[in-house]
């Protein structure tokens, strides 16, 4: 089962360790990242980091896997570097994560063309649209580096991209 659903561009590393899985319980964590999941320095990297089970997948290999996951008595973090990764897994898959209805979107790094809506969280409107028809699909949206320092949720930042 998924206990909790993240976005972060870092993928795996000190806060996701340290302060979310203080937050929501977790068995392990499943990382999906084309390119982590076929370098096997950077899948190394994240498995070293933590005393938990780490899957560093692609997303071609969590479709395979989805219902395996989904029926794991086991609670995992599931987690995408980018809000397009995570909008093929919820949307366009149709993945259901158990009862988990809110995404966490964590750091997203400023970079050209992408809007700032936060201290170290910018998105594209790639990254917006994604963010738009996960949130059509039922989703609750929050951009929060760490739980007590949320920005806001999606309604707050959607019109800054033409919603």
């Amino acid at each position: 089962m998924i206990s909790f659903m993240r976005v972060d561009d870092r993928i795996i590393h000190g806060q996701i360790i340290t302060r979310w899985s203080k937050e929501y319980p977790c068995d392990g964590i499943i990382a999906v990242n084309d390119k982590a999941a076929t370098t096997p320095v950077l899948a190394q990297s994240f498995k070293a980091s933590t005393d938990k089970k780490v899957f560093v997948w692609t997303k071609e290999h969590f479709k395979e896997v989805q219902d395996k996951v989904l029926n794991s008595p086991k609670r995992y973090f599931l987690i995408t570097k980018n809000p397009v990764d995570m909008k093929e897994i919820l949307v366009d898959m149709g993945f259901v994560p158990s009862d988990v209805k809110r995404l966490i979107i964590g750091p997203c790094n400023d970079r050209p063309g992408a809007t700032k809506l936060g201290q170290n969280q910018s998105i594209t409107q790639e990254e917006a649209d994604a963010i738009e028809a996960i949130t059509k699909k039922g989703y609750d949206v929050e951009f929060a580096l760490l739980k007590e320092t949320s920005i806001g949720e999606w309604p707050k930042f959607r019109s800054k991209f033409g919603y």
